[in-house]
């Protein structure tokens, strides 16, 4: 009977309703999680609560009225060991400042797969989520800031992801740390819905496979999305403006999908670096310095149905051979001069993006100072006429004289600040 009675008492404890602990200002909130059963809700009134938080169980802490969990500048403020817990709606502040140690807000260690953080503040901590090896993890709607008065090589990530798989990443306001999100060896992600700004990228993305981006607005940034060392990626609607040197950086990807974004106001639009087997596709690309810099043997792409609109100069290109871009459907070039005697929409003469007086002035910068003169005009045209002269360069053979998005303009202006 003994093994019996045993067995019917372990089947009644899995089954029993989980219970509710409630934590008051004053009480010691560690004690309280140290003594609630796998699966309990611990519910903490308003209130500031000291200490360095470790969660070793299946727990949901649930704040009330959004108290406050400071680790009084020391280490993590709170460590979350077991699977299946969820933080919501708590102010996770002031962890320590070791990037030896990774000092962060709340440290999701190996194994605390299924994690939920969501509705929460994290803010003066040096990262604001560090994520490692647990997979399918839910970061949802919190706002993250990091230690803004610090030098921005001293500051950590706002999520840092490494060696995981299955993660969401959605909604999230990210600000004034290195990196917003900084992705790690991790695959079967989803990153969706984040503002990520005044930060050093927006995003900085490394060997991660399988992967979307979408519906994401990285702004006030060095850099907007970087991905690096990538294949397999789908990158979807989203807004890349207003940073200081490029948008989005796509560098050593393949087999991946750029798809319906903007990129406006930034000082290199797209910059594209031993990139193959890429298709890009319907982006807007508007009143960037550069449109499009392109380089390291970057080939066998598809690029169709862009709007290249505004940018001061369209393509930076320097290669040993054309770069055919519109073979299908063409893309739109605002500075285009061909015509269209078939009102096809399709103009007649194909567009060029570079020629020999560009590559002077890469060179020499002081040229463009002469670019209006008439040897200026006559060396361009000389060029034109005598192709031994002539240059490689991106062409498109079927350029499109009317853009796509017709809502282009609203996209003028957003420059980073103070340039």
């Amino acid at each position: 009977m003994r093994p019996l009675l045993l067995l019917l008492l372990t089947a009644w404890l899995a089954n029993a309703p989980a219970a509710t602990l409630r934590v008051k200002p004053g009480e010691s909130l560690q004690q309280v999680i140290e003594a609630a059963q796998a699966g309990d809700v611990v519910e903490i009134e308003r209130g500031f609560y000291t200490g360095n938080f470790l969660i070793n169980k299946a727990l949901t802490l649930r704040g009330l009225n959004r108290p406050t969990l400071s680790g009084s500048q020391h280490g993590d403020t709170v460590r979350v060991t077991a699977t299946d817990v969820v933080i919501e709606g708590i102010i996770v502040r002031d962890s320590g400042d070791s990037l030896k140690d990774q000092n962060s807000g709340i440290y999701i260690y190996p194994g605390a797969h299924r994690a939920v953080v969501r509705h929460c503040d994290l803010t003066y901590n040096l990262f604001g989520l560090w994520i490692e090896k647990a997979n399918d993890v839910l970061i949802e709607s919190n706002t993250i800031t990091g230690k803004r008065e610090y030098n921005s090589s001293q500051r950590g990530n706002g999520v840092q992801l490494y060696n995981t798989k299955g993660a969401r990443i959605i909604g999230n306001n990210i600000s004034f740390v290195r990196d917003a999100l900084y992705v790690d060896v991790s695959h079967h992600a989803l990153f969706k819905g984040n503002r990520l700004h005044h930060s050093r990228y927006g995003t900085h993305y490394m060997n991660s496979y399988y992967n979307l981006w979408e519906d994401n607005d990285s702004y006030y940034n060095r850099g907007g999305l970087a991905l690096m060392e990538v294949r397999d990626q789908v990158v979807r609607n989203n807004r890349a403006w207003g940073n200081s040197d490029h948008g989005i950086m796509l560098r050593t990807m393949q087999d991946s999908v750029i798809e319906n974004n903007v990129v406006a106001g930034n000082n290199r639009g797209l910059f594209i670096y031993d990139v193959e087997y890429v298709t890009i596709k319907n982006n807007l690309v508007v009143d960037n310095v550069v449109g499009v810099h392109l380089a390291a043997g970057s080939t066998r792409n598809v690029v169709e149905g862009n709007d290249f609109v505004a940018n001061r100069e369209q393509v930076r290109y320097i290669g040993a051979r054309d770069e055919v871009w519109g073979a299908q459907s063409g893309n739109h070039w605002g500075n285009y001069l061909g015509w269209d005697r078939d009102a096809n929409g399709i103009g007649d003469v194909r567009y060029e993006a570079n020629d020999m007086v560009d590559r002077l002035t890469w060179r020499y910068p002081s040229i463009k100072l002469l670019l209006a003169s008439p040897a200026v005009q006559a060396l361009r045209l000389v060029g034109q006429q005598f192709p031994v002269l002539r240059v490689p360069s991106v062409v498109d053979p079927k350029p499109r004289m009317h853009p796509q998005n017709t809502q282009w303009s609203q996209w003028r202006g957003k420059h980073f600040p103070g340039q």
